[in-house]
């Protein structure tokens, strides 16, 4: 892909889009499950940007802001708000569900908890990027999909 995606003759739109279709759907696969600490989104954001340098042949070393990269490839930050859209969706279908994995994604699992700092949960990322007050205001909200789905196209709009 190496060669279609650096082609100067093709439209800058067509090779973002050959990236969307075959380089995105790789790297995000399986991200309905992750939990995505500050370090890990900096590392997704670092990879758009590297992808998107690549495509406009800008070296490493070259002195251009991200923001200068975005203003050339005409557009804008995406792959964190795909991601936590996707989580969103995958959440609210695992909650309507009220199965066994309604009971790990919330982490609400009977037992003794480790020691040491707790790991973050996936509902926890999730009451952040919605804006919701609770993660219990988040679960009861899955229950009415037009609501679920309002809340999510509401993030996305507000972006990450």
């Amino acid at each position: 892909m190496k060669t279609v995606l650096t082609n100067k003759n093709i439209s800058i739109r067509t090779r973002r889009r050959a990236l969307e279709c075959y380089i995105e759907p790789i790297l995000m696969y399986g991200c309905e499950a992750w939990t995505i600490s500050k370090q890990t989104q900096k590392k997704l954001e670092a990879t758009e940007m590297w992808f998107l340098r690549r495509m406009l042949r800008i070296s490493w070393t070259a002195k251009k802001t991200n923001d200068t990269v975005l203003e050339e490839a005409h557009t804008t930050r995406l792959l964190i708000s795909k991601i936590r859209k996707r989580q969103a969706t995958f959440f609210g279908h695992v909650m309507r569900r009220e199965k066994l994995e309604n009971l790990v994604t919330t982490g609400m699992l009977e037992g003794k908890r480790s020691r040491g700092k707790q790991r973050e949960k996936l509902i926890e990322g999730l009451t952040d990027w919605l804006k919701a007050e609770k993660s219990l205001e988040a679960i009861e909200a899955t229950k009415d999909r037009k609501k679920w789905r309002t809340m999510i196209a509401n993030a996305v709009k507000q972006g990450t």
